[in-house]
């Protein structure tokens, strides 16, 4: 065999060997952010004082009864027209007391994830009601066994850090059969850390039994509580939501934590400045913070302040915008300032399609959100059309945008070694390249991503190959996930078990 065909058939070898599984992987989740700073040090003191104020001289109103006395008990006063004042020290108080960093555990150990510090995990979330059909290309209602399909899906993905329900099962019209069989759908088909929203708190407990049999028995689940709740208890501008706070409770008592979310929107429910918005929307988490930690301190709670955006001229949601990527970035440096467990909404494409924009949008905002540190960036996996809608080959797609994010902020190592001093003399005073070179071959099994979807042939071959895009690409794994990832996470005992307490559907 001549030198020439030893080295071809040496990277034949090496490139498969590749492909079955990479020996090192260069981009996994958790890499650290915080490197993006659109605020200086002054600026997010500015926004806090003034977040500080709005919640000591206006305070918030529509506080239910039992939350009023509990915080009334902690600091609060009453302003003499149903508000709550909330003094700068209680806040701050509140602040210290509050949990800084906690396990969000999966079914399986393994999958567990911690949150806090400027570790970066890419998420599922929200209530999408359509589903991108991928035999027909268009939207239909979602459905109970979409939920199931897409919670099978992202089992196999490994940049989706935990599974919150994507879409709502439109086919299930009673409220406590829709909350019991969403939950059912993440626990029968995936160990990671999942999430999902209870409609009302009366849900909670019958829950609770079914999580205590996956579980392994009465009392299991909160000893090591796999399930989180995501919950708004605070209703833009500066109100609470009497149903959403029952919810709070609720999870209190039974060990769920807590991913309290604001919601507000540039221009509506907030002021359209962006510095305005950003004052408001932190005022309202921080009373979410104070809320929690009123009625149990230091409970692990994700500061999840979720700045929106709507266009202006027509107000339509606008989840892939510009603004949208600053003020979520702000919102995770603000967050990170205070020492938070941050949580960020972005990846919320508004195309339709799985096209140009829808690349572009998700692209630009999620990075945004990771170089600034947001410790969970919700929404980040298959939405499209401004949330509405979700898409089985748009989670492929985005899996492999997450690793391309996470290998930028893994960034580069600077060492002795891989100044590479020696490599490149041997270059120069021998084959004139670096190819082949051992030097060479450590870099790139241990700092290079390799996509699988992403198409880096020339133009003839790709023809060659059928000219197939990147929807077609990724339509044609998530058919083959689904086709051949059939999870049993639940034993027949346990199934049977939930079925006989609870009104399974599917």
């Amino acid at each position: 065999m001549t030198a020439a065909r030893s080295k071809r058939a040496g990277r034949e070898q090496r490139l498969a060997k590749r492909a079955a599984k990479p020996v090192f992987d260069p981009c996994p989740p958790g890499q650290r952010g915080g490197a993006y700073k659109p605020l200086t040090e002054s600026e997010i003191q500015t926004i806090f004082d003034t977040a500080l104020r709005l919640l000591e001289q206006l305070g918030m109103g529509e506080v239910p009864a039992r939350l009023k006395a509990d915080l009334l008990a902690a600091g609060a006063a009453e302003d003499g027209r149903g508000r709550l004042l909330f003094p700068r020290a209680m806040v701050e108080a509140t602040l210290k007391m509050a949990a800084k960093t906690f396990f969000l555990h999966g079914k399986d150990a393994s999958r567990s994830i911690e949150v806090g510090g400027d570790r970066v995990y890419f998420g599922t979330g929200g209530a999408a009601v359509q589903t991108l059909d991928m035999e027909s290309g268009v939207y239909r209602p979602s459905t109970l066994a979409d939920l199931h399909d897409f919670t099978r899906l992202q089992d196999t993905l490994a940049n989706v850090s935990w599974f919150t329900r994507c879409c709502v099962a439109t086919d299930v019209p009673d409220n406590l059969d829709l909350d019991v069989n969403t939950v059912y759908a993440l626990i029968r088909n995936t160990t990671k850390p999942v999430a999902t929203s209870f409609t009302l708190a009366a849900h909670v407990a019958p829950i609770i039994e079914m999580l205590d049999i996956a579980a392994g028995g009465p009392g299991e689940f909160a000893k090591r509580p796999f399930l989180a709740a995501h919950i708004s208890p605070v209703i833009s501008p500066m109100r609470f939501g009497e149903d959403a706070v029952d919810v709070v409770y609720e999870c209190v008592r039974h060990n769920i934590p807590m991913s309290c979310i604001t919601a507000a929107q540039a221009g509506a429910t907030a002021p359209a400045t962006l510095a305005g918005f950003l004052a408001q929307s932190l005022a309202e988490t921080l009373a979410s913070l104070v809320m929690v930690n009123a009625i149990s301190p230091g409970f692990p709670m994700i500061f999840s302040n979720w700045p929106f955006v709507i266009d202006l001229r027509t107000g339509a949601f606008s989840g892939g915008s510009g603004e949208t990527a600053v003020l979520n970035a702000a919102s995770a440096q603000i967050s990170n300032w205070l020492g938070l467990p941050s949580g960020v909404a972005c990846s919320m494409s508004d195309a339709k399609a799985i096209d140009a924009q829808y690349g572009m949008e998700k692209g630009i905002t999620s990075l945004a959100a990771a170089l600034a540190g947001g410790n969970m960036i919700y929404e980040s996996s298959g939405m499209t059309a401004s949330l509405l809608g979700v898409s089985f080959e748009g989670f492929v797609l985005d899996d492999e945008m997450h690793s391309n994010t996470y290998r930028a902020l893994r960034g580069i190592e600077v060492t002795e070694e891989n100044l590479g001093f020696d490599a490149i003399c041997d270059a120069v005073l021998g084959d004139g390249h670096f190819l082949g070179g051992a030097h060479t071959f450590a870099a790139m099994e241990r700092d290079y991503f390799y996509p699988t979807l992403a198409d880096r042939n020339e133009p003839r071959t790709w023809a060659q190959s059928g000219a197939r895009d990147a929807w077609d690409l990724a339509r044609d794994r998530a058919k083959q996930i689904l086709d051949s990832h059939h999870p049993t996470y639940l034993t027949e005992a346990q199934d049977r078990a939930i079925r006989e307490k609870l009104n399974i559907l599917l």
